[in-house]
Formats: structure tokens, sequence, C-alpha cells
């Protein structure tokens, strides 16, 4: 069961403008406060992880990896706190509405930020979705060997890799004695990811990949020395550490109250994840809501479909129709593709243009099988280049076509791939849009866009209209059940599986991902909401003025901000279309 992540989650990209006004540059410069706030945010977020040019298109450095030592930390904290300290210090009414975004982007990343250091993330930092083990493989296999220079820039970064992990292991220890820890549900995946990073041919090694792209003889035996006398053994030193001396210790409960000041970091999370200033409980009372709300559609289509209003066996006989399963993992990968295709053609009526940059689809690594790791999204901030959908084939066995066909439009098009690469193609002031991202924003456009895919026609059967409406909202009861209301393992296992969606397994790969990002998952459909809330409001302001392109590039135009920012811009467009069209 995909549930629709963009595995960027908390590497902060960004959207730029998306309608044909912004085309041509504003003839009203950013307000040069605010600007220079911005890009001093951009510089002291490269300097601290370099990696970050790499994820987002900006330029920087390639020679280096993040720092992890704490006082590197507390630099960074101190120069997020200044910035914060003189953004402060501007009005907001002083603000034009060119501005506007620019100041809501980069107070949003402030207070997000600061406000996730009480989690002190960095001394229990072990995650098999974001963890360097995925991250810097990905990164090793962009990582540029054209010209001399950035071939000596490669053999500096990665020869850098064991500093790194020294670090790395150091700032876990430091936990460990403080009380921080991770799960062990999710230390053993990371090592089993590990495991698939320490090859006996070094040229095999994920981390080989500058050398595999380079023509020059001398570098690519300088690389792969350094992948077989450095890499190789800093690998196997950290994955003894995790085995001997820190899953033993690992915590047992995935909740992020079982850690020092748990239930602040886990609202901490929540504001960060949904820009918005919700109590857990408050989360989980509009997550049921929405479930109630599903639930009365999902009955009005079985009774149709099935001939019952019993929800559980509308669920049940739904996920057992022989006409809703892959007869192998190739099936499910033809399946995927070909519903992209469909995808990109029946789209084109909800949007002024689609994007020129392709997407493609390939599978989940091979040393990611079989860790958890759900489909997702990866972008491609090289427009020349393809943004990729990323599928998991070893679950095509309990995977559903309706269910395929819903990921597929969540993951590509109309959902991350086009709000992506649409905006990259617009031109937009400020770097700090390349690093702006909160989950409401992105995933809550996919999820609207699952909606959009059904009104468009995308869907082959009615599977798919039901399981669309089986999952959404789960996550904003069911995390704030695990990280606060101290709900069991079990009591979540059996709430996953009574959807429909999941079985054993894929239940507890969906624990271990809530264990490791507290609160994102309910940023899915506080995201939507807020979304299909402004959609309801634009139609019943406008009737029969109301045109859903214009809507959809409203809602896209600003890039990713703040939901407070997205509500404020979408309820002035309505406003002033509806004065214009007396």
């Amino acid at each position: 069961m995909g549930i629709r992540v963009h595995l960027a989650a908390l590497l902060l990209f960004a959207w730029p403008c998306l309608v044909p006004r912004v085309l041509a540059p504003s003839s009203e410069p950013i307000h040069p406060s605010i600007s220079a706030l911005a890009d001093r945010y951009v510089a002291i977020r490269l300097a601290a992880d370099p990696t970050v040019a790499d994820r987002s298109g900006l330029k920087g450095r390639q020679d280096e990896l993040p720092n992890l030592s704490p006082a590197s930390l507390r630099h960074f904290n101190d120069e997020e706190d200044t910035l914060w300290s003189e953004l402060s210090k501007i009005s907001p009414e002083t603000i034009s509405a060119d501005d506007r975004p620019t100041y809501a982007v980069l107070k949003e990343a402030l207070t997000a930020n600061r406000g996730l250091r009480v989690c002190k993330t960095e001394l229990w930092d072990l995650s098999h979705y974001w963890g360097w083990q995925t991250q810097f493989s990905r990164i090793a296999a962009s990582q540029p060997v054209d010209t001399p220079e950035e071939r000596e820039a490669a053999l500096r970064r990665w020869a850098s890799l064991p500093t790194y992990l020294h670090q790395d292991v150091e700032n876990l220890k430091t936990g460990l004695a403080q009380g921080y820890s991770a799960p062990k549900s999710v230390v053993k995946r990371v090592i089993r990811q590990i495991d698939g990073l320490i090859v006996a041919d070094p040229a095999k090694s994920p981390f080989a990949s500058p050398a595999l792209r380079s023509k020059d003889a001398d570098f690519n035996a300088a690389f792969i020395k350094i992948v077989t006398d450095q890499i190789d053994p800093a690998l196997k030193e950290y994955r003894a550490f995790l085995i001997t001396e820190y899953l033993p210790r690992a915590r047992e409960a995935l909740a992020v109250s079982a850690l020092p000041q748990g239930r602040a970091c886990y609202e901490a999370a929540l504001r960060k994840f949904t820009t918005l200033s919700r109590s857990p409980e408050e989360v989980f009372s509009l997550g049921e809501a929405i479930v109630a709300k599903n639930q009365t559609e999902t009955i009005t289509i079985g009774r149709r479909l099935y001939g019952t209003d019993d929800y559980t066996t509308i669920i049940a006989r739904n996920k057992e129709a022989p006409g809703n399963h892959f007869a192998s993992a190739d099936d499910l990968l033809a399946f995927s593709r070909q519903t992209l295709s469909r995808a990109i053609e029946k789209s084109r009526p909800l949007f002024f243009h689609l994007p020129d940059q392709p997407v493609v689809i390939e599978p989940l690594p091979a040393f990611e099988e079989g860790s958890g790791v759900d489909a997702h999204y990866n972008p491609q901030p090289d427009p020349s280049k393809p943004g990729k959908y990323i599928l998991p084939l070893d679950t095509w066995r309990s995977e559903t076509r309706g269910d395929a066909e819903i990921t597929v439009f969540h993951e590509t098009i109309p959902g991350h791939h086009l709000q992506r690469a649409l905006a990259r193609q617009m031109q937009h002031t400020g770097d700090i849009f390349k690093l702006s991202f909160n989950s409401a924003y992105i995933e809550g456009w996919a999820r609207y866009a699952e909606r959009l895919s059904e009104e468009a026609g995308l869907y082959t059967t009615d599977y798919a209209k039901i399981e669309r409406r089986v999952w959404p909202a789960h996550g904003m009861v069911i995390d704030p059940g695990i990280h606060v209301f101290g709900w069991s393992n079990q009591k979540a296992i059996d709430y996953l599986k009574a959807t429909g969606q999941f079985d054993d397994r894929t239940a507890s790969d969906l624990l271990d991902r809530i264990a490791v990002m507290p609160g994102q998952l309910t940023a899915y459909d506080t995201g939507g909401s807020e979304i299909f809330a402004l959609r309801k409001e634009a139609e019943d302001a406008l009737g029969p003025r109301f045109d859903l392109r214009e809507f959809n590039q409203q809602v896209l135009e600003e890039g990713v901000v703040p939901l407070e920012e997205l509500q404020a811009h979408v309820g002035t467009w309505i406003k002033e279309k509806a004065k214009n069209s007396k």
C-alpha cells in the first residue's frame, strides 16, 4: 500500500510562481529588508548543509557534507535567532502584496525550525526514510564529475563521509546518555539499508556512481580507492555501532512522547508540518470528522457496487475483487506507467498548461527493498532531467489496481510532479523559494489532485473511487493517537487494517514511518481540507463565473507557502473576481 509521500519532506524544496502574469518580472522590487533577510537565510542553510544545493538546484559547494558537530549546530541556531530578531522588526502591515510570499515563507521557516529545537533530533536522528544512508546515495548518483574542479570536489566530499559518520555516532551516544533514542524497529530497518550499501565489489557500491560516470581513469581509480579504503570501513564501523551499542538501548515505544519533552516536541512537529497552531486534540477531532464523511460516501458507492450498506463488507469485497489485483511485479510497473500516460492526456483540461519537464516511474532501489519505504516522488531540480516516481515492487501481491492508480496521480500528474515542474518553468525572485517546504501545502495539493483525477475521469474502475475515500484523514487520527494519546501498536495496526488498505506488514511499515516523522501524516488532509474549503468558497461566491483552471493556478501560483498565506491569497482573488464581475 503506497501512502503517497513526497520523500523530500524534510529537505525544503519550493515552487515558484505559476500564472501567466508572472512570466515577465514584476516592475515592483521586493522589499530590500525582506529580500536581504531571505538571502541570508539561504546562505546559512547552505553553509550548514551543503547538500541542500544538490537537492534544490541552488548553486553551492559540492565538496562538503554537513557538519554535525554541536558547535556547528549552535552557530546555525544563533544565525537563525539573529534573523528572527531582524524579521520581527518588520511590520506585516507595511509589506506589499508582491513581497508577502517571501515574508511568509521566511517567517514560517524560522518559526518552525526554532520551535523544533525542543525535539533535539540531532541526538536520535536515525531514519529509514530520510536518513543519510538513503539521501547520500542519491546525492552521489548526481554528483557532477565533468570538469577537473568537479572531480576534485567529489573526491573531497566523499572522503569526508567517515568524518560525518563519526560525528553522527558521537551525537547518538550523547542522545543515549540523555534519554534520547530512535525506536528499535526503526534501527533494525536502518541496519538493513546499510547492509545493502556494503558490497564485496566497490564498483557496485551506490557511492561509486561518480567513478562509474567519469572517463578520467586517474579519478576513477582514486574514487574507488576512497570507497574501498574509507567509505566501506566507515559503513561497517557505523553498522557495528548500531548493532552492538545502539540497538540494545534503543527505545521500544514508537511515540515521541517517550522522549524528554515529548509532548512539546510533537506539538512543534505538528506546527512545522501543518503550518497551523492546532493542538493534537483539534487535529484528532477534525480527522475523525473527515473519516466519518468519507465513510458515508463510501457506503453510497458500495451500495451501488455490492448491494450492501455494511462498511466493513464493502471494504472487504473491494479489496478481494479479482480484477483489483496484479499478476506480478512487472504487471504493477507496466500498469502504473500506462496510468501515467493516461494522466498526462486527461489532466490537460484542468490546467492552462502541463509541465515541460517529463516524469518517469522507476522501481525502488534494491538496497531499500523490504525496509518499509513507500512509493514516493523524487523531484529533479534540473529541468532537462525527469522527475521520478519511485515505486516499490516487492509489495505487488498486496497492492491493488485502485490504489496504484491513486498513487500515480498523487505522485506525478496532477499531483507532486505537476506542481513542482510547472513552478520551475517560471521565473521567481528569491532563492528562498527553492528551499520552501511544508507538507500541508505539498501533500494537501496531492490529496486535492486525487479528487481532481476522479472529476476528470482518470480512474478506470470504481475500485479506486472507494479506496480514495477509505484512507484519507486516518493519518490525522492515528498519528496523534500513537504519539500523544497512548495508542498501543496493536490498536494502531487494527485501526489501519480496518480500512482494508493494510495487512500486518504494511501496517507495521506505516507505524515506523509515523515514528520517524511525528506529525507529518496529519498534513495531507490538513492541507487538502483547506484547499477543498477554498474551492467551495470560490464556487459559492462566483457561481457560473467560477473557472476550475483559474482556481488551480491561484492555489499554485505563489509556490509553497504556509496555509494562512494560501488562504489570504486565494481569498483576495475570490473577492476581487467577484467584485469585478458585478
